[in-house]
Order: C-alpha cells, then sequence, then structure tokens
C-alpha cells in the first residue's frame, strides 16, 4: 500500500512502543531517517535522583542564522487494556484512511508531519539555504519532564546553539486542523497542605485535636479566592482542590494528620512568588487554633508567558490560512507543555493535529490531516527562511 512520507514516518514511530520513559526504538528510527537526509544527530541521556534515566535527540541541518527548532516527544503514556482497541495501540494500522495507535495525534503524528516538511524542504533546497533547521525531541514529556527538554536546551546552549524561533508540534487544534496557534500558556502550580493534630479515640475528642475541621477550613479559604477576572490574552486563573486524604480506615480514631493537594493554572497577572504569597496570606488568615498546618509548593511549577513573536506568529498563520482555509485562534488555553521550557531560549509556538483523541483508547489521526500538517510546516519554512 503506497504511503506519503508523513504517514510512513508516522506509522514506523506509533510501531516503536515508546512509553515513557522507554525510547522503544523511536529515537533509533528518527536519527536513521534524518542522517540519510544529511542532519547532524546526537543522541543524548540525562540522568536524576530518584527519576529513570531518559534518552533525548538532538538534529541538526544547515548552518548559521535563522536557527529554527521542530520540538516534540516520542514517548508516550500507556495503552491501558490492549483488549479495549480496536486496532493494536502499537500496531500502527492505516483503515479508512485513518491512522490508529498510541501517540498517533499526542505526539508521534506531530513529529511525522514536520520531518517530512523537513525533508521535503531540504531535498528541494540543499543544506545550504541560509540558515538551521534543528528538532529537539525529548522521551520524557509525559513523565517527570526532568531528564527531557530542560536538559536538552541546557546541552544545546552548552553546544553553542543559539535558537531563533521555534514551534512546538502538540496537538493544538480542538476540533479541525487550523483552528487555533498556542502562542502562550497559563503556568502551573501545584501544592500539598497539610495539618497536623493529636490522635485519639472518636469517643474521647477532648483527649484528641481533630485535624479535619481546621482542613476544611483552609480548602474553604482557597476555593473562595478569587484570583483575578482574565484579560484580553488569558482566561482567568482557577484553583483547584484535586485531593484529599486523612489515612485512616477506622471509624472509632481521630486521625493525627489530614493533607489535600490543589493545583493553580494562572495567567500573566501573577509571577510564581506572587502568587505563593498569596495562597500563604490567605490560608494565614484561617484561625487553626493549636493545630499546626505546612504547606510544600511542588518543584515542578511553571512561569505563564505569551510569545510575541509577530514574524514567527504571521508566518505560521498564513501557512495555515493558505492550507486549509481557516484564520487559527491565537490561543493561551489548555495545560502546559515543554513550550513552557523554550520560551526561555527563543520565542515559541504551538501548532499540530487535532487532539480529540489523546490519550484514549482508539488514539488515531487521519491520514489527510497529517499529509496536511506537513504541508503546512513546508509552507512556514519556505516563507520562514525566504524572510
Amino acid at each position: 500500500m503506497s504511503m506519503s512520507p508523513a504517514t510512513a514516518i508516522a506509522r514506523n514511530l506509533i510501531r516503536c512502543p515508546s512509553v515513557t520513559p522507554k525510547e522503544g526504538g523511536a529515537l533509533s528510527a528518527l536519527e536513521t531517517l534524518l542522517k540519510d537526509a544529511g542532519f547532524r544527530v546526537d543522541r543524548v541521556v540525562f540522568q536524576d535522583d530518584d527519576t529513570p534515566d531518559v534518552e533525548n535527540l538532538f538534529a541538526s541541518v544547515g548552518s548559521g542564522a535563522p536557527h529554527f527548532v521542530f520540538a516534540g516527544h516520542t514517548d508516550v503514556v500507556p495503552a491501558g487494556s490492549e483488549a479495549d482497541w480496536t486496532h493494536g495501540p502499537f500496531e500502527g494500522e492505516v483503515d479508512s484512511g485513518v491512522l490508529y495507535g498510541r501517540g498517533a495525534v499526542d505526539m508521534k503524528g506531530g513529529i511525522a508531519s514536520f520531518a517530512a516538511a523537513a525533508l521535503e524542504f531540504v531535498d528541494q533546497n540543499g543544506t545550504d539555504f541560509g540558515g538551521t533547521i534543528s528538532f529537539l525531541i525529548t522521551g520524557d514529556e509525559e513523565g517527570p519532564a526532568i531528564n527531557g527538554t530542560v536538559k536538552l536546551l541546557e546541552w544545546a546552549d552548552k553546544q553553542g546553539h543559539r535558537f531563533d524561533a521555534c514551534i512546538v508540534g502538540e496537538p493544538t487544534n480542538p476540533a479541525a486542523l487550523g483552528d487555533a496557534i498556542k502562542v502562550g500558556r497559563r503556568g502551573s502550580l501545584s501544592g500539598i497542605v497539610t495539618v497536623t493534630g493529636v490522635q485519639g479515640h472518636a469517643a474521647y475528642p477532648h483527649l484528641a485535636d481533630n485535624p479535619i475541621p481546621g482542613l476544611t477550613n483552609l480548602m474553604a479559604a482557597l476555593n473562595d479566592l478569587k484570583l483575578d477576572e482574565g484579560n484580553e490574552r488569558f482566561q482567568p486563573s482557577n484553583l483547584e482542590i484535586v485531593t484529599v486524604d486523612v489515612g485512616n480506615t477506622a471509624f472509632n480514631v481521630i486521625p493525627a494528620r489530614a493533607e489535600f493537594r490543589f493545583n493553580i493554572r494562572y495567567n500573566d497577572a501573577w509571577t510564581l512568588d506572587s502568587l505563593k504569597a498569596k495562597i500563604l496570606e490567605t490560608l494565614e488568615t484561617v484561625n487553626l487554633g493549636s493545630l499546626k498546618m505546612n504547606i510544600e509548593f511542588k518543584r515542578d511549577a511553571s512561569e505563564s508567558f505569551l510569545t510575541k513573536d509577530e514574524t514567527l506568529i504571521e508566518a505560521l498563520s498564513k501557512a495555515v490560512s493558505e492550507e486549509t482555509g481557516r484564520t487559527p485562534e491565537l490561543s493561551t488555553g489548555g495545560g502546559t507543555s515543554d513550550a513552557r521550557f523554550i520560551k526561555n531560549y527563543c520565542p515559541v509556538v504551538e501548532f499540530g493535529l487535532v487532539g480529540q483523541t489523546m490519550h484514549k483508547v482508539d488514539e488515531c489521526v487521519a491520514v489527510e490531516d497529517l499529509d496536511r500538517l506537513a504541508a503546512i510546516y513546508h509552507r512556514f519554512l519556505v516563507s520562514y527562511f525566504s524572510k
């Protein structure tokens, strides 16, 4: 069966079971593909305490400025019960114009499309096209995100690479290809609040100090907190309490401790420091009596950001419009991505496939969308390197 380049690459990547943190053969497949086209390829492994080792890939072709980067990840979330899949999650089967498999949209399909676009561009223009195209590919986006993009960016910087712009190929479109370009993201801050009292018998409360009433008052204070109204760039910040845990299975025991966890998605009205200060100020207004409170902010916090590089945004928007007939919304919605790290090195936007099936059973992508996304990326490269 004849396949387009983007579909063939995506199928081959899907057939690599690269569930975080396993490489699964995906980076090896990319390495072979890119080296055959004249790319210089480095495979870099990073380690850290209490985290698995992760393989990453950096590839580049051309020389000098402008230096443009495609970024993405080959790792995928687990498939769950394979018996629930209509087509095997790692078979890469095409059925009625649809490619099925884990990572089809998140985001091996995106990588396949920008690889196909870059290979076509280099085939047409050679390796001396007046700049550099690089691939920044991690195997750690779906995991702790410690041994992936953060360290790969640091490594590339030490190697002397200076990036001018980046597109992350995450699935950004809610319903149809061309709906949205992500030009920024809200930040994320998570925390654990623990209240400690005195354990005792439920029939003798005067001999104990129950932490649960204090915990519920703290939760209420945060739940009632209105952080902001949002603005023309971002939706309002929101705080969500995501779990409550006492660890007590007995009916006749007052527990010694209780905790809840929260996550905040916040806009550019806040910095991490100002937001942490606001949370602490709010919690400290609650009278806990003799109970003790502790708050731990998790280290995976990220700042909000907004990309203002008009050259990058206009070139991509034009390519999307010319290929799809749609005018993409410039969006800052959704969760976090590795763009939160890349923005410290160069202007970055995100544009990829339709995300409706990501992380689901029977994750899939229309072959037509893979080819059209590759065409959008190719139009962008032609425009970007002709300026």
